[in-house]
């Protein structure tokens, strides 16, 4: 079969099993395999494919067909302006989580020499705090998480990303791994958010497949976020960035100016929803 033929029958495949975006999950399944960019595939529309390429390709669209994250499937994902390993048994970066990088970049002090100390908090992929730290060269990143998978990914992502002077990554709860005597500028976190009884309701790449802790915020939501607010309130000198679920805003931003913040603003992500929440330190 040619190319074209291949990619016409996996999107059919995938959009009689209900997926969101059949086309775009073949196409980027193929070019996985293949090792061609998105372009390539239709330049390259009437090349045939052995049968090593198909057999290495038809088990990725199987497990895709039932729902598996494409990122597990391929390895990789785009985040910001980096690629990241992933694989199960961490969060899937989101693009509303950029939201939460392009907030923290912009409150942060111009450069002026000074480093500037970042505890990125439920580190997952790394995504976030090696953004931050692939943008600034004078971030110095504290990448927190409590389970080893996510620390073993964020450590793989910190060496392939060449920042392992720049970047500690260590396990525990919130804020705890990082030692007293080191200075937290910022506090910055996608926290689980998602009320425990919701979570069934998602898509089942979601659901059924990432992991519940990244993802579990208790009853209401919000267990972790009141913990972190007091964690990051007793810690930083500068301030808190967390991303919130697109509902949680007015709630988010009250648990804020209780625990002590100031100038607490909301940050929208490209679907308008406010999907960061930021507050300072008084009197900085």
């Amino acid at each position: 079969m040619t190319l074209v033929e291949v990619l016409r029958r996996t999107e059919t495949w995938f959009r009689e099993r209900g997926l969101p975006t059949p086309r775009l999950d073949a196409e980027l399944l193929l070019g996985h395999v293949l090792g061609l960019p998105r372009m390539q595939l239709y330049l390259q529309y009437d090349r045939p494919l052995d049968e090593a390429e198909l057999s290495r390709l038809r088990p990725l669209v199987q497990q895709r067909g039932q729902r598996q994250p494409l990122a597990y499937l391929t390895g990789t994902v785009g985040f910001h302006n980096i690629e990241l390993s992933v694989r199960p048994g961490v969060l899937v970066p989101r693009p509303d989580t950029e939201t939460l990088v392009e907030a923290a970049l912009q409150l942060m002090r111009p450069p002026d020499g000074e480093p500037i100390y970042v505890a990125d908090v439920g580190a997952g992929s790394g995504a976030v705090g090696l953004a931050i730290a692939a943008a600034r060269e004078d971030t110095r990143v504290f990448q927190t998480d409590v389970a080893p998978i996510p620390l073993e990914v964020t450590r793989e992502n910190v060496r392939s990303l060449g920042l392992e002077k720049r970047v500690a990554v260590l396990q525990g709860t919130l804020l705890t791994p990082i030692p007293l005597d080191r200075t937290i500028d910022w506090v910055v976190s996608n926290p689980p958010y998602i009320p425990s009884a919701v979570i069934e309701t998602l898509q089942p790449e979601v659901a059924h497949h990432e992991p519940r802790v990244a993802l579990d915020g208790g009853r209401d939501g919000l267990t972790i976020v009141r913990a972190l607010i007091r964690s990051a309130r007793e810690r930083a000198r500068k301030g808190l960035l967390m991303e919130i679920g697109h509902d949680q805003s007015n709630e988010v931003a009250r648990l804020f100016e209780q625990g002590g913040f100031v100038d607490i603003s909301r940050h929208k992500d490209l679907g308008g929803h406010e999907r960061v929440i930021s507050g300072r330190i008084p009197g900085v």
